[in-house]
C-alpha cells in the first residue's frame, strides 16, 4: 500500500510539474481549430518524455529508500556494516567514482540495487537477506556489480533513452491520431473522437514496442555490468555471486527499481522481450567465456 502510494503521488507531482514548466514556456496547445500543430506537439512530447523520465531520475534515491525502508549508514555500528563500506569505498575508489550513499534494507530476500542522479551521487543498497546469504566474497561481488553500473552511468543512460522513446511515443501517436481523424473518419473543422482514440491505441501499441527497446538495453547493462564485477572483484567471485542468485530465486524489486537490482526475473519466447536482466545462466555463461 505504501509503495502504491509514493508511485501514484510522485507521478502525479510529475504531472503538475510539468504542466505548469509547459506554461511558463509559452507552449501553445498542439490541438487548434486549424488541425495539429506540429512544432507545439513535439514541444509537448519532448517535455513530457524526457521530462518525467528525468524527475523519476532525480527522486530515485528518495524513492528507493521510501520504496524498501533502506536506511542510509552514516556511522557503522557493527562490524558487518563497518566492511560494507569499506568495500564499497575501496570499490568506488577503483572505479573512478566518488563514494556512493550506502544503505541497508530488512528483508530475506538476495538482492541489491544501485541508483541515483549521477555517478558521483549515488546510492548502493543491500538486503540483509543478501549479507546472510552470501559469502564475502560473494557480496563484495555483488558490489561490485553495483558499482561498475554507477560508473558506467547506467542510470542516466538509461533515462535519457526512455526520455527519447516516451518523445516518439507521445509524438507519433498524435499525428497517427490525427491521420486517422482526418483521411478516414473525415472530420473537417476541429478534431473528433477517432483521433483519442486512435490515439490511446497507437499510444499503447508504440509504447509496447519502445520497452521492447528499453528492456534491451538494460539487458546489455547487466553483462557490461558483470564484466566490470568481475574486473573489480574477480571473475570467479563474480560468477559465484550469479550462481548463489541462481540458487536464492530472488524476487523481484519495486517495478521503479527492477533495472537497477542485481537479479530480474526469468522468461523465455515473448516474455523475454520485456525483461530488465539477462537470464542468468547467459550472465554466467558469458563470464566464463570471456575467461576462457
Amino acid at each position: 500500500m505504501k509503495r502504491m502510494f509514493l508511485f501514484l503521488a510522485t507521478n502525479m507531482a510529475i504531472v503538475l510539474v510539468l504542466s505548469v514548466t509547459m506554461r511558463l514556456l509559452g507552449v501553445e496547445p498542439y490541438l487548434n481549430e486549424n488541425g495539429l500543430n506540429l512544432g507545439a506537439l513535439l514541444i509537448f512530447a519532448a517535455v513530457m518524455g524526457f521530462g518525467g523520465s528525468l524527475i523519476s531520475l532525480a527522486l530515485s534515491k528518495w524513492m528507493a529508500k521510501k520504496s524498501v525502508g533502506a536506511q542510509v549508514i552514516t556511522d557503522p555500528r557493527s562490524a558487518e556494516e563497518l566492511w560494507l563500506v569499506q568495500t564499497v569505498a575501496r570499490q568506488a575508489q577503483a572505479a573512478g567514482i566518488k563514494m556512493p550513499e550506502v544503505a541497508i534494507w530488512d528483508s530475506p530476500e538476495v538482492n541489491a540495487f544501485a541508483t541515483g542522479m549521477n555517478k558521483n551521487a549515488a546510492l548502493v543498497a543491500v538486503s540483509t537477506g543478501l549479507l546472510r546469504g552470501m559469502t564475502k566474497q560473494e557480496a563484495e561481488a555483488v558490489m561490485a556489480h553495483e558499482i561498475s553500473h554507477v560508473a558506467n552511468g547506467d542510470m542516466v543512460t538509461l533515462a535519457l533513452i526512455q526520455g527519447v522513446v516516451n518523445t516518439f511515443v507521445m509524438f507519433f501517436s498524435r499525428v497517427i491520431g490525427h491521420l486517422v481523424d482526418k483521411i478516414v473518419f473525415k472530420t473537417e473543422r476541429g478534431t473528433g473522437p477517432a483521433f483519442f482514440v486512435t490515439m490511446i491505441v497507437a499510444e499503447l501499441i508504440l509504447g509496447v514496442l519502445a520497452s521492447i527497446i528499453v528492456m534491451w538495453f538494460s539487458r546489455q547493462r547487466e553483462f557490461r555490468a558483470d564484466a566490470g564485477g568481475a574486473t573489480l572483484a574477480g571473475r570467479q567471485n563474480m560468477i559465484a555471486a550469479l550462481q548463489r542468485l541462481q540458487q536464492a530465486h530472488t524476487p523481484p524489486l519495486p517495478e521503479k527499481m527492477a533495472a537497477f537490482g542485481i537479479s530480474g526475473g526469468g522468461g523465455g519466447g515473448f516474455k523475454r522481450l520485456f525483461m530488465t536482466h539477462p537470464p542468468l545462466e547467459e550472465r554466467i555463461a558469458a563470464l566464463k567465456q570471456a575467461n576462457g
